[in-house]
């Protein structure tokens, strides 16, 4: 496992992607990001900051499907994802994050298992027992995500739990001084640990593309959403195929 990313619970990785690697990309999920805003209009209006699910069939075609999963089965990007599980990672899910359209919209400091209904002596253990990891593609200059360093191995301090959990009259958009703000740019790759307490930082032409692995685990794959999964054509098609099979093969055990 990368010992830096094991020390802090993330690594930013600058100018990994060139133009060749991105500019399909880039086009199939502006594709996504409008068939979507088409489709939860009220929603995205209401405040929401991101869409899930960028490799199912609702919203691409299979050509435009086939870009992703080429850009998240290469060699150079698996290199990387392998290098920072301990074991065999599995392929959980994908994001589209993007600005709220009310501009004076505040962002929150969470970790995401605080939203698995979970309680707090669950969110512990699971800070010892799990991996899911972020994996963070920008498709432009962007002000990025403000981390909270080490907290993907150690529960909240007194003030970071007020904040986060909005206790004793705090609010989760509150500033952190233990925060660390990463800026980020069009080829960089950003990995944090999606346990850690962390928030997105809006504004700026924000649209970043983030791709969710974990350990190969049947309750963490449960995750997983079968129409978001190539067949067996992709996965022939895909230079490492190894954690979308993990994935499937384990979706079938638990079935």
């Amino acid at each position: 496992m990368n010992n830096e990313y094991l020390s802090h619970g993330y690594l930013v990785l600058k100018n990994v992607f060139s133009e060749d690697d991105l500019g399909e990309l880039h086009d199939a999920l502006l594709v996504f990001h409008d068939n979507w805003r088409k489709d939860n209009d009220q929603h995205y209006s209401d405040g929401a900051v991101n869409s899930a699910y960028i490799t199912g069939t609702k919203y691409l075609d299979e050509d435009k499907r086939l870009v992703l999963f080429k850009f998240l089965g290469s060699r150079k990007f698996m290199d990387i994802v392998e290098d920072v599980f301990p074991s065999s990672p599995a392929f959980m899910n994908t994001q589209l994050f993007f600005n709220p359209v009310d501009k004076a919209q505040r962002n929150y400091w969470h970790r995401d298992i605080q939203y698995k209904d979970s309680s707090i002596e669950e969110q512990k253990i699971a800070l010892k027992k799990i991996n899911v990891i972020h994996f963070r593609v920008p498709l432009s200059h962007e002000r990025g995500v403000e981390l909270v360093p080490g907290t993907h191995s150690r529960w909240d301090r007194e003030n970071e739990f007020d904040i986060r959990m909005e206790q004793h009259g705090h609010k989760s958009f509150e500033d952190l001084v233990t925060g660390k703000q990463i800026e980020l740019n069009r080829g960089d790759l950003l990995v944090f640990s999606a346990n850690m307490i962390h928030r997105g930082l809006y504004g700026m032409d924000r649209l970043a593309f983030d791709i969710l692995f974990c350990d190969s685990d049947p309750e963490l794959v449960d995750f997983a959403v079968d129409d978001c999964l190539p067949d067996n054509s992709v996965l022939r098609a895909v230079e490492v195929p190894t954690a979308f099979r993990s994935t499937i093969s384990l979706r079938k055990y638990s079935k």
